[in-house]
């Protein structure tokens, strides 16, 4: 299947929409509960991906559908077909989400083939849309998004590092011989990666983020020009529930200081 730039809006609406309807009315104010692996989990997750669901099969019945919240033998069948395929994640964030903590988003895209194709991520409190086609560009709430030099060392850069899923080496050589100037941790895969996009941080890195964490926000850092690979120089993104780490940034010199530091060969992006 073929999305363009309508066809993209129509996804945005379904996304901004259930957003706007099912999470933010709910917004603090749910029940959260525990999954087998320890995460949280709410009614607002449910429902989200049981409207968005409904929404894609009646617009595009022949795309298959994977969300976070359906069982991992399922999801992995999914995975393994050669056909077009919807990947959600109905709520990134939902600890912050459950906690009234602002940041956390719904993430959405089009897996074709063994790449992503088209990706959404909305922040419903920001009222920001990130979406982007594979060759054709990023956008914020339709402005495009382009690549930047940052302007800054790796010494002045702001980071995103989500410490607890990192190697617990590399987590104590960031801690006593720190890189850059400033970090952070938001909480929201979906938006580490738009936020990187959009140049309100600088570099990136995460240890271990799942498939409908990521496979969005990566094709929006692709396509507005950024740069990414694992800490083992690989693509990030794979057809496959295996999680993968993440090195990031926009500007291309910051990028390879950044590897350069972390060890990574950047010739392998």
């Amino acid at each position: 299947m073929a999305i363009d730039r309508a066809g993209l809006e129509r996804l945005g609406g379904i996304v901004v929409g259930a957003a706007r309807e099912e999470l933010l009315p709910r917004f603090a104010r749910v029940e959260r509960g525990r999954k087998a692996d320890g995460s949280i989990i709410t009614e607002a997750d449910l429902v989200v991906q049981q409207r968005i669901a409904g929404e894609l099969r009646r617009h595009w019945p022949a795309t298959g559908f994977l969300g976070e919240e359906m069982s991992a033998a399922e999801q992995d069948a999914l995975l393994r077909r050669d056909k077009p395929l919807w990947c959600l994640d109905p709520l990134d964030g939902t600890s912050n989400f459950a906690a009234g903590i602002p940041f956390f988003s719904v993430s959405l895209a089009l897996l074709e083939q063994g790449r992503v194709t088209a990706g959404i991520v909305y922040d419903p409190l920001r009222g920001e849309c990130f979406t982007a086609l594979r060759g054709k560009g990023a956008w914020l709430n339709g402005a495009p998004l382009t690549a930047v030099r940052a302007g800054v060392t790796l010494q002045q850069a702001t980071s995103l590092v989500d410490f607890k899923r990192l190697p617990r080496e590399l987590a104590v050589r960031l801690v006593t011989a720190i890189p850059y100037a400033s970090q952070r941790s938001f909480g929201s895969v979906a938006l580490d990666w738009c936020w990187i996009a959009a140049g309100r941080c600088h570099v990136y890195l995460h240890g271990r983020q799942n498939i409908w964490d990521y496979a969005a926000g990566n094709l929006v850092l692709q396509e507005a020009g950024g740069h990414a690979m694992t800490l083992s120089g690989e693509p990030v993104f794979v057809s496959a529930l295996q999680p993968r780490s993440a090195v990031a940034a926009l500007d291309a010199a910051l990028f390879e200081e950044w590897t350069r530091w972390l060890g990574i060969d950047a010739g392998k992006s």
